[in-house]
């Protein structure tokens, strides 16, 4: 087997136009049905994390002090932990969702691929 012919193959394939196959159009119908729920996921994770980590500074009176200040980041420390915990129950239901509704396109381009090689 010749290493070296492989290797040019494969740098040949990178730098080929690619052709608008039904391949890469279900690639793209994938990535346009997990892509919503991703983003969504991703930023109220970040946004939930941030307000956990304000109520516990608050809490621990790294932020105020005073009592009130301490009972305002308990406060706000728990909304952010319900954020974290109620997070992955939506992205699994927003995932559902865009699946069913792509689903069909979906199932046709892919019978379309399997029927046609």
């Amino acid at each position: 087997m010749n290493t070296d012919k492989i290797y040019a193959e494969s740098i040949a394939k990178e730098y080929a136009p690619k052709d608008n196959s039904k391949i890469v159009a279900l690639r793209k119908l994938d990535r346009k049905a997990k892509m919503p729920s991703t983003i969504f996921t991703y930023t109220f994770g970040i946004i939930s994390s941030l307000v956990l980590g304000t109520g516990m500074c608050f809490a621990m009176q790294v932020l105020g002090s005073g009592i009130i200040d301490m009972m305002i980041g308990i406060i706000v420390g728990v909304i952010g932990m319900i954020g974290c915990g109620v997070n992955y129950p939506i992205y699994k239901k927003m995932l559902e969702n865009s699946k069913k509704k792509y689903a069909y396109e979906i199932v046709e381009l892919a019978r379309e691929i399997s029927e046609g090689k």
